[in-house]
């Protein structure tokens, strides 16, 4: 992310300016994590059974709407902005974004600020959305809502600083998150469990069948994450002067193959079955855990880092069940077991010869940077665990977080949104089609005029 750790090619430092190359390759990669969150609602819609659909779509959804305002107003602002003790910044000329100049460079790099500011933008919006799919079935959309626009601001953006801007503690430790395991996943998967100690479980959760309603859909949100996770890591180097922002994009495909399976094999040894559910989450586990990992480790250590994370995160996503957390499509499992994976792993397998001269222990580097991703790994943890766990308790006490037993029963869709995500009674197969065709006549027979 914004220059990264004691960068190799310090020489732009002195002479940076616009690369039209680089601001267009920015773009697209914006445009790409943009993507994500469509690609997150529809693999979040399809493992939700058909009752609750269009809100597991919307509760992804409205995270481009409301986080996309609160950024430009203040959430930029603070993130990136002139740094406060290594906890916050501010800038107020990023409020708004209305006082920038249209070529004006952000930092030491060779592209735009609106342009990074916009990148950013991306990865905000889709980090509250990742926590949504732990609540499917049960929480209220005006609640989800305000949860979402306090939880950007409180836990969000600081981390975000913390871990990315020039001045933020974590990042003058030097820890390494190249593209968001801790500011996103761990982030979101430690908010996914406080928001659920506060929600509690899903009417049935353990008694009643709660499969996905359409592994067709799955697979395709699947595939657009993976498209979108290009975007995600490689444009995190901010250009593609120097070749690192390569690595990133072959250490992503590299670790995302090695984790799916990974996954697969570990379900095949344990269940007797390569499902395609598994192999649509083991490409997730292993996204999530190259994702601070990607432009610190060679391609060989990309494949130990998504084999391992398809592994462990496919073991992990039963623990609900042995603790008896209702994490509904097991975002603590993947999202913040992969994150910390992801993030620790960097500290045995960074060569130094990528994105900063940082070694990890396999490399001759020690212990050191191990226990700096150690110490990432767990503040961001406690810190988001935490402050969600306040904020969802706050709303619940306020408002109520939860639908109401009657309305969870028949469905969130019908409640919060008066749809249903397939008519099944239209001309297209409804029941007189049906009766038709238990009578021998054809459902397509002509009728005469």
């Amino acid at each position: 992310m914004p220059p990264g750790i004691l960068p190799l090619a310090d020489g732009l430092a002195e002479k940076a300016v616009l690369s039209p190359a680089n601001t267009g390759f920015m773009l697209v990669c914006a445009a790409l994590v943009m993507l994500m969150t469509p690609g997150l609602a529809f693999f979040y819609g399809g493992m939700v059974r058909v009752k609750s659909v269009l809100n597991m779509l919307m509760m992804s959804f409205i995270s481009l709407g409301i986080v996309t305002l609160l950024w430009v107003l203040y959430g930029f602002a603070l993130a990136f902005g002139t740094d406060s003790g290594g906890v916050i910044g501010w800038n107020g000329d990023f409020v708004g974004l209305g006082h920038l100049g249209l070529t004006e460079l952000w930092g030491t790099s060779t592209i735009p600020v609106y342009v990074f500011a916009v990148f950013q933008l991306m990865f905000a919006v889709i980090t509250p959305a990742l926590i949504s799919g732990a609540l499917a079935d049960r929480v209220k959309f005006s609640a989800w809502a305000l949860f979402t626009a306090l939880w950007v601001t409180v836990v969000y953006v600081p981390v975000a600083h913390w871990v990315w801007a020039d001045g933020g503690w974590l990042f003058r430790l030097g820890v390494i998150d190249f593209a968001g395991g801790t500011a996103v996943h761990i982030n979101a998967g430690a908010a996914a469990l406080g928001v659920l100690l506060v929600v509690g479980k899903r009417i049935g959760f353990q008694k009643d069948p709660m499969r996905p309603h359409s592994l067709p859909l799955v697979m395709l949100g699947a595939g657009l994450l993976w498209f979108g996770w290009f975007g995600f890591n490689a444009g995190s180097w901010l250009g593609t002067d120097d070749g690192v922002a390569a690595v990133a994009f072959v250490n992503t495909q590299v670790a995302t193959g090695a984790a799916m399976l990974g996954w697969l094999a570990y379900e095949r040894l344990r269940h007797g079955s390569f499902t395609t559910l598994g192999a649509a989450s083991g490409a997730v586990a292993g996204l999530v855990a190259i994702t601070p990992a990607c432009g610190a480790v060679s391609p060989l250590g990309a494949i130990a880092v998504g084999a391992v994370a398809g592994v462990l995160c496919a073991m992990a996503v039963g623990l609900k069940y042995r603790f008896g957390y209702d994490d509904s499509l097991d975002v603590v499992g993947v999202h913040l077991v992969g994150g910390i994976v992801g993030s620790l792993l960097v500290g045995l397998f960074a060569t130094g010869g990528v994105q900063s001269h940082a070694k990890g222990l396999f490399y001759g580097g020690g212990f050191a940077q191990l226990g700096k991703q150690a110490v990432g790994v767990v503040c961001v943890l406690l810190y988001s665990l935490a402050v969600s766990y306040v904020l969802a308790k706050a709303i619940d006490l306020v408002m109520g977080f939860r639908v109401g037993e009657d309305e969870e029963i028949a469905g969130v869709d019908q409640a919060a949104h008066a749809e249903t995500a397939y008519d099944f009674a239209g001309a297209g197969g409804g029941t007189a089609a049906r009766r038709t065709t238990a009578l021998g006549e054809s459902p397509t027979k002509k009728v005469d005029a």
